[in-house]
């Protein structure tokens, strides 16, 4: 026989709220993820002598 299914214990209730706060702060600290995407062309390089740019 199953039991009824009871709601989550105050433990329970903390832990996961806890845990939510945790991985927001680690959001907002490593935010943005990624450098922000340069509007500028780079100047060429001696490498770069054989590539035709336009402007």
């Amino acid at each position: 026989m199953t039991r009824p299914h009871t709601g989550p214990t105050p433990e329970d209730i903390k832990e996961k709220h806890d845990l939510e706060e945790a991985l927001e702060e680690g959001l907002e600290e490593t935010f943005p993820g990624s450098d922000p995407v340069s509007v500028t062309q780079p100047a060429p390089s001696r490498a770069d002598g054989h590539v035709k740019r336009s402007d």
